[in-house]
C-alpha cells in the first residue's frame, strides 16, 4: 500500500495486532496506555484499533491533512465488531504485502482475555472514542491530531509508552532528528514499533532501482512528485538508533533479489554492504534505553 493507502478495517485491525503480538513475542508491553503513530496517511483506523483494545491517548503525527471522519467512523465500528467477534488477525493470504509476517494469526486470546476485552468494549468507552473523532484535539479528546509535525516539542516529553509506524519511516527526509524525538517522547520503560520498506515505490522498473538514480536526478523528481522516498538503506536506520541510544529489540529483515546490479548503482550508493543491497524490508522494535544520552 502506498503512503495515503486504501485502507480496510481488516487492515488496520490486522497491523496493530501484528506490532502487539510481535511485541508480546519479543517481551515488550502489550497493553500502552498512550500511543503516538507517525504517518497515518488518510486513516486513522490502526491508532483507533490501539485504542479500542486498551490505549487511553492516541497521538497522530503526519505532514498534511488527509483523514476524514465520515470514513474513521465507520471503519471504527467495523473493528469493535473484529474485537466483539475475537476475529483471527487477518493473514498473508489476504493482505500478502503486509508485513511483520507471524507465526500464528489466531486472535491473541493470552494477550486479551474474556475479561480484559468485557472492560475495553464497554459502551460508554467506545462512546468517548467516538466522541473524540468527532472533536479531535479538544482538551477531553483520547485523540490528538497534529497536521504538520515538524517539532519534538509536540508531545510531552516521556510520555509516550509505544510508537509506531507502518511504512512511514522510508519518506521521512530528516531520520535522525525522528528517532531523537521519539527517544525523547517516549517513557523510561516505552518502546518504537516499525515496519519499513525499502523498496522503490514504483520509482523504478527493479525493486530497489531508486538507488540507481543520481543525486541531482533524484531532486528533480523529488520538485515533480510528492511522498517519495529518503533512499535511506537498512543500515542507516541502525546507525540513528544506535547514536540515539535506542535498544535494538528486534531487527527482521526481508531481502529481495532480482534487482539491479551493483555496477547500476549511483555514486553515493557504491559502497553500499550486502545486507543493506538485498534488504527490501524490515521490522524493527527498540525499546528506550536513551536516558541521559538527550537533553
Amino acid at each position: 500500500m502506498d503512503k495515503l493507502g486504501t485502507y480496510s478495517s481488516r487492515y488496520c485491525y490486522s497491523v496493530w495486532l501484528r506490532h502487539i503480538v510481535t511485541a508480546h513475542k519479543n517481551g515488550l508491553p502489550t497493553k500502552p496506555r498512550t500511543i503516538a503513530e507517525l504517518g497515518p496517511g488518510n486513516s486513522l483506523e490502526i491508532g483507533l484499533a490501539g485504542l479500542i483494545s486498551g490505549a487511553q491517548t492516541y497521538y497522530a503525527f503526519d505532514i498534511a491533512k488527509f483523514a476524514t471522519n465520515d470514513r474513521n467512523l465507520k471503519v471504527f465500528d467495523e473493528i469493535v465488531t473484529l474485537f466483539r467477534n475475537r476475529a483471527d488477525i487477518p493473514g498473508e493470504d489476504e493482505f500478502a504485502r503486509v508485513k511483520p509476517y507471524l507465526d500464528s494469526y489466531r486472535f491473541p486470546k493470552n494477550i486479551y482475555d474474556d475479561n480484559y476485552l468485557e472492560k475495553m468494549l464497554r459502551e460508554d468507552r467506545l462512546e468517548r472514542i467516538r466522541n473524540s473523532l468527532l472533536n479531535m484535539n479538544d482538551d477531553d479528546s483520547c485523540i490528538t491530531y497534529e497536521v504538520p509535525w515538524d517539532s519534538e516539542s509536540i508531545i510531552k516529553k516521556e510520555s509516550v509508552d509505544m510508537i509506531y509506524s507502518q511504512a512511514v519511516l522510508e519518506h521521512i527526509d530528516n531520520l535522525s532528528d525522528a528517532y531523537k524525538a521519539m527517544c525523547l517522547w517516549l517513557k523510561p520503560e516505552g518502546f518504537i514499533s516499525h515496519q519499513i520498506d525499502f523498496k522503490c515505490h514504483g520509482t523504478a522498473q527493479k525493486w530497489n532501482g531508486h538507488w540507481s538514480y543520481s543525486d541531482s536526478e533524484w531532486n528533480d523528481r523529488r520538485s515533480r512528485e510528492t511522498f517519495l522516498l529518503n533512499r535511506e538503506p537498512h543500515s542507516h536506520h541502525l546507525k540513528y538508533l544506535e547514536q540515539t541510544g535506542f535498544k535494538i529489540i528486534c531487527d527482521d529483515i526481508i531481502k529481495y533479489e532480482q534487482g539491479i546490479l551493483r555496477n547500476q548503482l549511483a555514486g553515493k550508493f557504491k559502497n553500499i554492504s550486502d545486507e543493506d543491497f538485498f534488504t527490501g524490508n524490515a521490522f524493527i522494535q527498540a525499546s528506550r534505553n536513551c536516558c541521559g544520552i538527550l537533553s
